[in-house]
């Protein structure tokens, strides 16, 4: 069994409230859960103390056997020293694929044969 550190999301609708959890990874986001950690509002202010609150020897607990925090949970604990969360660098996530590439060259060879001055083909041909 496999233990993710991540949120459970609470609260009304369009009034988010999360808890964050241990939980099974095979199991669903609202669902069952191991053992609540602490909680996150995102409504309250950044600068906010009660934004995030969590266990801090709970989560260091789940740490070491193992749990690997989502990419919002990392952030947190980042803040805290207890993770050691990087920014995403993918840059071939931003480059069109294979398809849109084909297409783009095929677009590309037209405008370059039909840039060609009818001067220019009629001497090419003779």
């Amino acid at each position: 069994m496999s233990v993710k550190l991540r949120l459970a999301r609470r609260g009304a609708k369009k009034r988010p409230f999360y808890h964050i959890v241990a939980a099974d990874s095979h199991c669903a986001r609202d669902g069952r859960y191991i053992e609540k950690l602490g909680v996150y509002n995102p409504l309250l202010p950044k600068t906010d103390e009660k934004r995030v609150e969590f266990d801090i020897e709970r989560v260091r607990h789940w740490l070491s056997k193992g749990a690997k925090p989502t990419d919002r949970v990392a952030r947190f604990l980042t803040a805290q020293g207890l993770a050691d969360w990087k920014h995403g660098d993918n840059p071939k996530k931003a480059q069109p694929k294979a398809k849109a590439q084909e297409r783009a060259k095929e677009r590309a060879d037209k405008e370059a044969a039909g840039s060609e001055t009818p001067a220019e083909a009629a001497g090419a041909s003779e």
